[in-house]
């Protein structure tokens, strides 16, 4: 695999852990409120924070299976593992995009989509 593409699944990796931190932890914060487009009353219900913590907590599992696909399988197995995660990220970006806040389909959708397409090109 290419260093390309290590970088670039590196950081949607990241983003996606950084992603969990703020819904997990961070649900009650400014910062999340402008992320996410909340209006303060919508961000202060408890069903709120609970719920924000699950969709965090799958953000965790995407950028964790992205990393132990990059380094922790058979060469073999890199390449197929790496785009089905990415594609997640992608179709996820997409609708978060569509859905909640045009933004993420930039801040998170278009990372991974260029991660997508130098596992393609750079094999």
């Amino acid at each position: 695999m290419s260093l390309i593409s290590t970088v670039l699944i590196v950081i949607v990796a990241v983003e996606a852990l950084l992603i969990l931190c703020l819904e997990m932890f961070g649900s009650q914060t400014a910062a999340a409120r402008n992320a996410f487009g909340f209006s303060a009353e919508y961000q202060h219900q408890p069903e709120t924070k609970t719920t924000m913590a699950n969709i965090g907590l799958y953000n965790g599992f995407v950028g964790v299976g992205l990393l132990f696909m990059r380094f922790a399988l058979p060469a073999s197995a890199v390449i197929s593992g790496s785009l089905l995660f990415t594609g997640f990220v992608v179709v996820a970006g997409i609708y978060g995009g569509l859905t909640v806040n045009r933004q993420i389909a930039l801040t998170q959708g278009l990372p991974g989509l260029l991660a997508f397409l130098s596992l393609l090109i750079f094999k």
